[in-house]
């Protein structure tokens, strides 16, 4: 049976439409046993989204930025948010709004860009799918300082760390967003993994 087959949506009401949009939905499930069961979610969709960890092999670093994030925040997260450059799509292909996101957030226009794969983050509730995308940099790179787009509401804070203390700042605590988190151990296996 297509999964299409087990779901009859029944009502759809948006609630918020402000930043993103919030809609509830109700809708019947079949279950396993064959059995219908109404359901109602809640889903946040703010579009599809990119990732991107730069790296420099020869100097075994890494750039992220450090910004603050309300939702952390409000949530007893008490330090700017250390995270991988990341923007929504907002109908460009992933490479290319990565790129331009890169660009904005870190200072640099990198080479080769290579996609490492896609993700759900919270499928509980938001419809984002992230593309995680990593890329080797260098000095020359560099065409600016970064820092994002202040009519966007951006501040950002351009880090360059070894990869072994951006490792232990997961292990301890400070880096705790978790597109970062996947990219630092993706780079840790695949990049600066001895060979």
């Amino acid at each position: 049976m297509k999964l299409q087959d087990r779901v009859r949506v029944h009502e759809v009401t948006l609630l918020s439409n402000n930043w993103y949009t919030l809609k509830t939905t109700a809708f019947d499930w079949r279950r396993n046993d064959g059995q219908w069961q109404r359901m109602h979610r809640e889903t946040y969709d703010r579009g599809n989204g990119a990732t991107l960890l730069p790296y420099n092999l020869a100097q075994r670093t890494v750039l992220l930025t450090k910004q603050f994030r309300y939702p952390a925040f409000v949530n007893g997260h008490e330090d700017l948010l250390i995270e991988a450059a990341a923007g929504l799509l907002d109908n460009a292909a992933p490479e290319e709004r990565i790129r331009a996101e890169v660009e904005e957030e870190l200072g640099y226009r990198l080479g080769a860009v290579h996609k490492i794969l896609e993700a759900f983050m919270s499928p509980g509730s938001v419809t984002e799918k992230l593309h995680f995308f990593i890329a080797e940099y260098d000095p020359s790179m560099r065409i600016g300082d970064g820092g994002g787009l202040a009519d966007e509401g951006e501040d950002i804070e351009v880090l360059e760390l070894g990869i072994d203390e951006a490792l232990a700042m997961v292990a301890d605590g400070r880096i705790v967003d978790a597109k970062t988190v996947m990219l630092l151990y993706h780079a840790q296996l695949h990049v600066f993994a001895p060979r």
